[in-house]
């Protein structure tokens, strides 16, 4: 009896790990580049706008790939397109790292972005293949938890590698996770999506699943919601490092380590959410967080704008603010995905490009009132909570009856 208790919790944890991994690949090559934009833009010869293209152009491949890679998921099966995904990643990585000029590195960052889409999307798609309902949020959480040390960790360690080496090893040290990533995906993840699930699947149903979501009003509201959540960050992401560094005076290596605390505070509310969702129900969890994360961004927008300019109350509000994000963030996944379980790897990919896509569109447009000053910044990302609380009043004041079930048994274990 002891042994079959501990086997699903050892194959929950282990999930939540290689998942994880899979999941913070294509992130992971973002934040760890983060510090050494300006290295690169020295190192061949380049101003910072040319740069600085080399991450927009992996930016808009990451989001776009995922409606690629998830469809795939699909219509082949898991395996297949992760596999595809992180090969072509890891080749990409090679190059970038091997680089002589900025064109081939923006052209090759274009190519190992469509990789890296492949674990975030067909990850989340695995999840729902495994479970639903509280145990779904749960494994979310533990599966962002992971996902979080990116974040927390990756530009610090970054930063590290450019001091005692070169941006050239940031790009070995990704093509190191990616060749992990596919010996966990060959040892580790087995096949979720059988092929008697996607027995009907075929290109033109992958259309009709695409048709079915958008015309569902519940899956893009709450895509949107998690969408305009999550530009906040991207406002952060695109504004911090002039914020801190310039306006506060942060040293590139203090930079990483405000920015990691203030992406540490998506783990901290993440590994509530499952806890809370159980007892309080998906619904009133996700209103209540995205209400919080407004109050506290327009509390520091106002404080900013009386003259309260301090670096930890900034810091500390942020944090505040950020791990209401990781609170919200798991349960409105689930809703949007409740109804949507035989077609989860589109589904996943769609919802995940929303959010990319639209990130980068507010990420842009915030660059246009950017002084280097924090009340533009924080001004940027109080607008996005407001507008995510905003929709989420009015998707999510329905009864909370129609909320996902947890399933009866065990759950499966990889």
């Amino acid at each position: 009896m002891t042994t079959a208790v501990a086997q699903p919790t050892a194959h929950f944890l282990r999930n939540a790990l290689v998942l994880g991994l899979l999941t913070a690949l294509g992130p992971f090559a973002i934040d760890m580049y983060l510090p050494s934009l300006p290295v690169i833009g020295a190192s061949l010869g380049v101003d910072a706008d040319m740069a600085l293209r080399s991450l927009t152009a992996y930016f808009l491949t990451f989001a776009l790939g995922q409606m690629v890679f998830g469809p795939l998921s699909d219509l082949m099966g898991r395996k297949p397109p992760l596999y595809a995904g992180i090969a072509l990643f890891l080749v990409a990585s090679i190059g970038c790292a091997l680089a002589r000029d900025i064109h081939t590195l923006i052209i090759l960052r274009a190519i190992e972005g469509v990789g890296g889409a492949t674990g975030m999307v067909i990850a989340r798609a695995i999840v729902r293949d495994l479970h639903s309902g509280n145990e779904e949020v749960r494994l979310l959480s533990l599966l962002m938890l992971v996902f979080s040390v990116s974040p927390v960790l990756a530009p610090l360690a970054g930063s590290l590698i450019i001091e005692f080496s070169s941006w050239r090893g940031v790009f070995w040290l990704i093509t190191l996770l990616a060749a992990m990533g596919l010996l966990l995906t060959f040892f580790l993840v087995p096949e979720t999506r059988p092929r008697a699930a996607r027995a009907g699947s075929s290109h033109w149903s992958v259309l009709m699943a695409c048709k079915r979501l958008v015309s569902d009003g519940s899956f893009m509201s709450l895509s949107f919601i998690g969408a305009l959540a999550v530009s906040g960050f991207f406002v952060f992401l695109a504004n911090s490092s002039f914020v801190f560094t310039g306006h506060y005076g942060l040293t590139p290596r203090l930079y990483s380590l405000v920015f990691g605390v203030n992406a540490a505070a998506f783990f901290a509310g993440m590994q509530l959410s499952g806890r809370l969702a159980q007892r309080y129900g998906l619904r009133r969890v996700v209103r209540l967080a995205l209400a919080a994360y407004a109050a506290v961004l327009v509390l520091l927008t106002g404080l900013v704008a009386a003259g309260i300019d301090q670096l930890a109350l900034v810091v500390g509000l942020l944090f505040l603010a950020y791990s209401f994000i990781g609170l919200m963030l798991p349960g409105a996944s689930v809703l949007a995905m409740a109804e949507h379980g035989d077609i989860a790897g589109t589904a996943s990919s769609l919802m995940n490009t929303l959010q990319l896509v639209t990130g980068t569109l507010i990420m842009g447009i915030s660059g246009h009132f950017a002084t280097g000053a924090p009340l533009p910044m924080v001004a940027g990302i109080a607008a996005c909570a407001v507008l995510a609380m905003l929709l989420a009043q009015v998707t999510l004041r329905g009864n909370a009856g129609h909320e996902p079930e947890v399933p009866g048994g065990a759950p499966h274990g990889l």
